[in-house]
């Protein structure tokens, strides 16, 4: 990804562009690459930033959900942003809802998730990850995707570097437990703001299901299902899903 990585205190990230600030969350083994697509498109219309979360650089009792909600809590404190559209995918999700549920203050006005964790997930860190099988790691990062040519050997070898570091997969699955441990359920209804819900319908990390209960429990939420497309939409189908992005930010402007 060929954009300036900033820095402020402890914090890095990416910020393009001018207008309401567009911040968007990764998952667990996403990366600032997954959100180029939206990056490229957004960033004419808003400032777009992409904060890196410390998934392997907290402590262990604060590598969870609550972990990463309180950093994202801080981050988006110290750059003083208002009128905050926050976007999650997978864990991403998760750790945007309990930011918000934390802090029913925060100057966000619109939440999206896509493929969000926080109800149900079957994740890759729920068992010790193989390390040193690529081909096992190569078929795990295919079933992110709808159409398993999206696991580019770039993704599956960024994958393979993570789990075949013993530090780093005991985080992953100490994020994974917390993330299977924090089942939001019924805290969802204290969820006022506008949400859009992202899913694939071919998603089977956090199968379609998943997304028609997030629509259920969020009181002022709207759910669109892409076809042909599996947990990480904005990758997989970037097109489609600006296009649902987009309507859905114009609304809010009306």
């Amino acid at each position: 990804m060929d954009y300036e990585i900033k820095t402020q205190g402890k914090f890095n990230y990416i910020e393009e562009g001018e207008g309401e600030p567009l911040v968007m969350l990764h998952g667990l083994f996403g990366a600032l690459s997954n959100f180029r697509d939206l990056l490229d498109h957004f960033k004419l219309s808003n400032k777009v930033v992409i904060p890196m979360l410390p998934l392997f650089d907290l402590n262990i009792l604060e590598t969870t959900v609550s972990g990463l909600a309180k950093y994202v809590h801080k981050f988006i404190e110290a750059r003083g942003y208002q009128n905050v559209h926050l976007l999650g995918n997978s864990l991403g999700g998760h750790v945007a809802l309990v930011y918000l549920l934390k802090h029913p203050e925060a100057p966000v006005s619109s939440l999206t998730l896509t493929g969000s964790s926080g109800l149900f997930e079957n994740g890759m860190g729920e068992t010790y990850p193989k390390r040193g099988d690529y081909e096992y790691i190569r078929k795990k990062t295919e079933l992110t995707f709808y159409d398993p040519a999206m696991a580019t050997k770039e993704l599956v070898d960024e994958v393979f570097e993570i789990v075949g570091n013993r530090l780093k997969v005991i985080k992953i699955i100490a994020l994974a437990k917390s993330a299977i441990r924090h089942n939001l359920g019924e805290e969802l209804s204290d969820l006022k703001i506008p949400t859009l819900l992202v899913w694939g319908q071919n998603d089977t990390i956090t199968p379609p299901m998943v997304g028609e209960e997030f629509h259920k429990l969020i009181p002022n939420s709207e759910l669109h299902f892409i076809d042909k497309c599996g947990h990480a939409p904005m990758m997989e189908v970037p097109g489609e899903f600006n296009k649902i992005l987009h309507a859905f930010l114009d609304k809010l402007k009306k």
